[in-house]
């Protein structure tokens, strides 16, 4: 497509001069004060727009390329003062001229935005888990085995410049038995986010995930205000509910349920903190406060105090920017019983670890190794692949990033059951834990 100087001058509108009375001197010898577009030309000029050549001149009944219009169209875009109408004029200039602009370096990002006011990312992932050891072997009576596939979306839809919506859409199946969860898909996830300067305000149902991991990784209702973000001390602040068939404490829930010895509900009110300093990019320091209160099953069918507090702290060191080291302690106040021993209130965690894969970046990897203790009662949802629930023992692993948005993953856990009663037997566990995942 080509155009005149001239004609070019539409691009005037973008920044109002059709409205506008000027005064500037004339800049170009070959446009007199009498040419039906000499104040265009002249505001133009004076807001850099076009310059002219050398021998001052402007040349306009000239046939101009494609980039030299892209040029124009960028000094335009940069302008942020502008009217509804020359708005619309700039995007459709940058419509138009997209490929020039891109190649020119100018980001269209708002155009773009404006365009498509709905984003979709999400993954197709394949897991496969296989725990066997002494314990399973001698009370399960042969080892326990998982073939997931996962089909996961989270849009993300702009309400205003400052509320976006997101949410999480999951669907499973089992690739060896082919048994999914009767095709449905499941809704995990749907907030509304509003950011304010360094605040972000959570309504819905949105992720929580305390300092590493240890005592919560999952998903609640209700609101939750972040404070301080990319400051040296931050804070997040979270109230709600809180399913406890989706905790760690799931499966005994689940089957009390199904043999009828517990009918109430199982929803808890949940509150918490998390208190985060970060005086530089090698330390990091991690507190948590969490309250869990459900009177009829925390009491009844648990055995433990209503409320149940959570505290502990978390620290990350890293000596080189490719190394570092993390642990840190969590405890809860529930009450020693001839159930509930001392053993099973606590849970802890420490970690070495190299680099870290990125999806986006093929070859790159990372590995680690970690020991973990994870309490019977000493954690409600934790974020580890390797070790268990109500276990403790070492666990190896890494990722690898075999082309871009592909990932893969090997854990390795060696541990021991932690029990409430010491059983006969012996009480070995190993877990083997591989999976891939195709990011989009």
């Amino acid at each position: 497509m080509k155009k005149t100087l001239v004609s070019a001058l539409s691009a005037a509108l973008v920044i109002g001069a059709a409205s506008t009375t000027f005064a500037a001197a004339n800049p170009f010898s070959d446009v007199p004060r009498d040419h039906w577009a000499y104040d265009a030309v002249t505001q133009l000029a004076a807001d850099g727009v076009v310059e002219g050549y050398g021998d001052g001149t402007y040349r306009g009944d000239r046939n101009i390329t494609r980039y030299e219009m892209a040029q124009m169209t960028a000094k335009a875009m940069a302008k942020g003062d502008m009217s509804a109408s020359d708005k619309a004029l700039v995007d459709r200039l940058a419509a138009e001229f997209a490929d020039e602009l891109n190649n020119l370096g100018v980001r269209v990002s708002k155009l773009e935005k404006n365009a498509d006011m709905v984003k979709w990312n999400g993954e197709l992932r394949y897991t496969y888990e296989r725990v066997g050891g002494e314990f399973i072997g001698k009370y399960m009576g042969q080892r326990q085995t998982n073939n997931e596939l996962l089909f996961r979306l989270n849009p993300t839809a702009e309400v205003n410049d400052h509320w976006t919506v997101k949410a999480r859409l999951d669907a499973k199946t089992n690739t060896k038995t082919d048994a999914g969860n009767d095709g449905n898909i499941k809704l995990k996830r749907a907030w509304a986010e509003g950011k304010y300067g360094s605040t972000t305000i959570r309504l819905g149902k949105f992720p929580v995930f305390t300092e590493q991991g240890v005592l919560f990784d999952d998903n609640m209702s209700g609101a939750s205000l972040m404070l301080g973000a990319e400051k040296p001390v931050s804070a997040t602040i979270y109230a709600g509910r809180y399913n406890l068939e989706g905790s760690a404490w799931g499966d005994e829930i689940t089957e009390a349920k199904e043999a009828g010895s517990y009918t109430g509900g199982t929803t808890a009110n949940m509150q918490g903190i998390t208190l985060n300093w970060d005086p530089s990019e090698r330390f990091h320091l991690g507190v948590d406060y969490l309250r869990l209160g459900n009177n009829k099953l925390l009491t009844g069918m648990m055995g433990v105090k209503d409320p149940l507090n959570y505290y502990g702290a978390g620290i990350t060191y890293r000596p080189v920017q490719t190394v570092y080291l993390s642990g840190g302690y969590w405890k809860t106040n529930s009450h020693e019983s001839a159930e509930i021993k001392k053993e099973h209130m606590k849970s802890y965690n420490i970690e070495l670890g190299y680099k870290g894969a990125d999806e986006s970046d093929p070859g790159s990897f990372g590995i680690y190794a970690a020991y973990r203790y994870i309490g019977g009662m000493g954690t409600i949802a934790p974020t580890f692949d390797g070790a268990m629930w109500n276990t403790k023992g070492w666990e190896i692993g890494g990722q690898y990033t075999l082309q871009k948005n592909i990932v893969g993953s090997l854990i390795y856990f060696h541990g021991k059951e932690i029990f409430s009663a010491e059983p006969e037997g012996k009480t070995g566990i190993k877990k083997g834990f591989a999976r891939v995942e195709f990011f989009f």
